[in-house]
């Protein structure tokens, strides 16, 4: 599968994430957000060292890599990230909650082309400056 393919299957599956921990966190026998954020992300590093194990991948060669720290700091910005989406959608809407999130796709977007010198296109221009609009039309009340 190409990479087209790879971020489909990713949207698929990320886009049942909010609503699933939304109908998890609230409620009656709700788990609280810290807690299910625990539970959810155990099973991503279990599936994670499920498919390292299969593949044969070396491990120790990537933990010396010169490139770990990239890894610590991503990983450091995905807890609190993924932490504080947890809490935000045990406290609101999904239809607001979810579209600020989804946000870090039109901003890591800009960080592409002003950190790492990815092109700039009218497309990309047009296509971020819709997401800010699309994100603001559905979260303001």
């Amino acid at each position: 599968m190409n990479y087209v393919t790879w971020a489909v299957v990713a949207l698929g599956a990320y886009s049942l994430v909010a609503p699933l921990m939304k109908v998890a966190t609230t409620g009656q026998g709700k788990i609280p957000s810290d807690i299910a954020a625990f539970i959810a992300n155990s099973i991503l590093v279990v599936a994670t060292l499920g498919i390292i194990l299969y593949s044969g991948q070396s491990l120790s060669d990537s933990v010396v890599s010169s490139k770990l720290p990239y890894v610590v700091g991503a990983g450091i910005c995905l807890a609190i990230g993924i932490l504080s989406y947890y809490r935000a959608l045990a406290l609101g809407p999904v239809s607001i909650v979810a579209p600020i999130f989804g946000m870090f796709l039109a901003i890591s977007s800009v960080v592409g082309i002003v950190a790492l010198g990815e092109p700039v296109t009218i497309k990309k221009v047009a296509g971020i400056g819709f997401a800010v609009l699309a994100v603001l039309l559905v979260s303001l009340d």
